[in-house]
């Protein structure tokens, strides 16, 4: 397929995926600069994927997730990553109200002592995109947090109970 200047085609031709013979994959032809595909096969080899394929999908699935994460409206799973000064007074408790401030956005978290002064905090958190990263921004905001990286994906974490309306489902049985 030639093109000319910016303008590109994509042509689309269902396709089995090696990896699962009974999965259909959609099969695209992309027309790339020959400086851009050289660089792209140096990415695909020194990041260990097995085809240009499986680096490209991961491309495009990052800019899916990036794409909704801007939108703010799909549910999306992350992890908040912290570094704070733990002597900095009063950061862990409000750190902690902030947590709890918004108990169904926050799934869990857990903290590590790095040194005798730095804490690291990785915060598992679930709600609509734009509610999550401002959560994020805010704790990330706070005096003593020496960084802060939220990490979304478009994916959700499964309820670990299912709702009930029966309530004799919350009495033990004798």
């Amino acid at each position: 397929m030639k093109t000319s200047g910016a303008s590109s085609r994509i042509g689309i031709k269902p396709a089995r995926d090696a990896a699962n013979s009974s999965a259909l994959v959609s099969r695209i032809s992309v027309s790339l600069q020959p400086s851009v595909l050289a660089e792209l096969d140096h990415m695909v080899e020194s990041s260990g994927y097995g085809s240009r394929s499986q680096a490209i999908s991961d491309m495009v699935n990052y800019q899916l997730v990036e794409h909704k994460r801007k939108l703010g409206n799909d549910v999306m799973v992350g992890t908040l990553t912290l570094l704070y000064d733990r002597l900095t007074r009063g950061l862990q408790k409000k750190l902690a109200d902030l947590q709890h401030a918004h108990i169904d956005e926050v799934i869990s978290s857990l903290h590590v002592h790095l040194t005798h002064n730095q804490i690291m905090e990785v915060v598992l958190l679930q709600g609509p995109a734009k509610l999550v990263q401002d959560i994020a921004n805010e704790m990330i905001a706070q005096r003593g947090v020496i960084t802060g990286h939220l990490q979304l994906m478009a994916a959700i974490i499964p309820p670990v109970h299912a709702a009930s309306n029966d309530s004799s489902s919350l009495r033990n049985p004798v």
